[in-house]
């Protein structure tokens, strides 16, 4: 246990959060704890309006708790000045406003500003982290494209490296994979799990990216509606069923078999689907989604290549087995 103590970075007690509007008082978040530690990807996930973003403000000094405290390195989070928390503390948002003329070279070079000031000059070893930081993301064949003329996962990376170069041993990303396809959320996601554990830094993402965050996080916060935060590994909360708390209407449900969200469907079914296990469950999948809850005899499915049989019929695929029940009026 002492070892792991070692490794916290950033550790919350008894915080409370909230904001005056119009000298009303609204509380967000009470009694929160939490420990952030080094070497390690964590995942923030829960519904929208739950006080996330209220959480990363105060983790980056931006409001203060009214009750509790926030330690970085032991030291409360109000003890460091703005330039000291730019050393050690990299943010990357969801939608930063850079010029599109600006090279990914120049973007990642804005990295050391906190080192060298807004008109600073890069001296040899802040070029070497700038390098480096480039090198790590695998965007240094970037360098002198314009961020205008760049994809959207490129632009992710370039930002990555941004924070890379900064240098702090605490970085937060707000939604890294917003806007992204499958590959490219992917490839983020790895990234940083690569980048938290061979450069032991401390990665917080906020994501709502749910199956991506379980192939990926060392650790989950999971804050819901009128709950308390939860914090474990992606395994242990899907094994106790506490990863339900991201799911509280009765419309869906977190399925531990599959590692899915799935919807609860009322849905009464008298179905007999025989055959290959993997091509059973997604004919089942189809006729849930088709809301057919009646078939008139078994059917039998094998994979590789596709073969169902129905009533002396046999289908080649799952479109025209569909199409099939449709005019038979089964929908």
């Amino acid at each position: 246990m002492e070892g792991k103590q070692e490794h916290i970075a950033l550790e919350g007690k008894g915080l409370t959060l909230g904001y005056f509007h119009k000298k009303t008082k609204k509380e967000i978040l009470h009694g929160l704890d939490f420990r952030l530690f080094r070497g390690e990807l964590t995942c923030l996930l829960g519904p929208n309006g739950v006080g996330k973003s209220t959480l990363i403000k105060a983790i980056l000094g931006q409001i203060q708790p009214w009750q509790g405290s926030i330690l970085l390195d032991g030291r409360p989070i109000e003890s460091f000045n703005s330039e000291e928390l730019a050393k050690r503390i990299s943010v990357v948002l969801t939608d930063p406003i850079f010029p599109g003329n600006m090279t990914v070279g120049q973007l990642v070079a804005l990295g050391r500003t906190p080192h060298t000031g807004w008109l600073g000059k890069l001296n040899p070893q802040d070029l070497e982290i700038v390098e480096k930081a480039l090198a790590d993301t695998k965007s240094s064949d970037l360098r002198d494209e314009r961020l205008s003329e760049i994809s959207d996962g490129q632009r992710q990376k370039a930002m990555i490296s941004r924070a890379l170069a900064q240098d702090g041993e605490l970085m937060i990303l707000d939604e890294p994979t917003a806007h992204l396809d499958l590959e490219n959320r992917l490839e983020i996601m790895h990234l940083l799990r690569d980048i938290a554990g061979k450069q032991e830094k401390s990665v917080l993402v906020v994501t709502h990216d749910l199956d991506i965050a379980i192939e990926t996080a060392d650790r989950f916060w999971l804050m819901g509606r009128d709950t308390p935060m939860l914090a474990g590994s992606p395994e242990d909360l899907v094994l106790s069923g506490k990863i339900g708390q991201l799911l509280p209407s009765d419309r869906f449900h977190f399925n531990p078999e599959r590692g899915k969200v799935e919807s609860r469907s009322t849905l009464v079914a008298d179905w007999v689907v025989e055959g290959d296990a993997t091509a059973v469950f997604w004919v089942k999948k189809a006729l849930q989604k088709a809301e057919i809850s009646k078939l008139e005899g078994p059917v039998f499915v094998e994979i590789d290549p596709l073969s169902l049989r129905y009533k002396d019929q046999r289908f080649r695929s799952l479109t025209d087995f569909l199409d099939f029940l449709n005019s038979e009026n089964l929908f």
